[in-house]
């Protein structure tokens, strides 16, 4: 479904993306981890269309959508749950979604909103609600739940567990794992390296602007060196 190949992304002089690769297939879930400042954030937004890459393609669905622009990309199939969420604070619960689902034809927004509503029941409780009275759990399934209100074939999310305390974390890690029951296909950087890799069916571990390893969760989690040599103990 997404084949990154090559991917270099610099800011001015700095090369904060070298030579990344990676492939996401259809259904799977692929975390993205590694320390602060590897590069994480970078590769989603180069992806994303929020970055102009300097080398390297992105490919969707075989077509190359490399420094496309995000809203081609969400109309394309592919959404993004940004870092810090990003929520239109003064407007209610049900009125992010109603954005979320712009791309979306009218009969469906309506079948899109009752689908949100039972997914993320704190929603539907605050549904008249602004977004800036959420607390950031429920900030973060409002995040979510505006991306997949656009039907995404391809859902990335960026540090989804951010900031959140701990029975809130369980709780966006259990979302994950819903989302891969439902089939869906998901592209997660997460700093919570273990709990990523519970969830994930692979991953690629960055330092420095580089990936340095790639494999099952299973087979990542095995690998004490890999923490403590690029994930800093994560």
């Amino acid at each position: 479904m997404l084949d990154v190949d090559g991917l270099t992304t610099r800011y001015g002089a700095i090369a904060a993306l070298r030579s990344a690769s990676l492939h996401v297939g259809s259904g799977e879930v692929i975390g993205l981890i590694g320390p602060n400042g590897a590069g994480k954030t970078t590769l989603l937004g180069s992806i994303a269309g929020l970055l102009s890459p300097d080398a390297g393609t992105v490919r969707f669905d075989g077509a190359d959508i490399t420094g496309a622009a995000p809203e081609k990309l969400l109309r394309s199939g592919l959404a993004l749950v940004p870092e810090h969420r990003r929520i239109f604070v003064d407007l209610t619960v049900e009125e992010n979604l109603r954005i979320g689902g712009i791309t979306v034809k009218a009969a469906e927004r309506a079948d899109l909103l009752d689908e949100m509503a039972e997914t993320f029941p704190v929603l539907r409780d605050k549904w008249e609600t602004p977004a800036g009275y959420l607390s950031g759990g429920e900030a973060q399934q409002l995040a979510i739940a505006r991306a997949l209100m656009s039907r995404p074939r391809l859902l990335m999310m960026d540090e989804p567990s951010l900031g959140l305390a701990p029975v809130l974390v369980d709780l966006v890690f259990e979302l994950i794992e819903r989302l891969r029951s439902e089939g869906r296909t998901l592209l997660v950087v997460e700093q919570n390296a273990h709990r990523m890799l519970e969830v994930a069916d692979r991953a690629y571990v960055l330092r420095s602007g580089e990936i340095v390893a790639e494999g099952t969760g299973s087979e990542l989690r095995a690998r004490d060196d890999l923490f403590d040599t690029f994930v800093g103990g994560t």
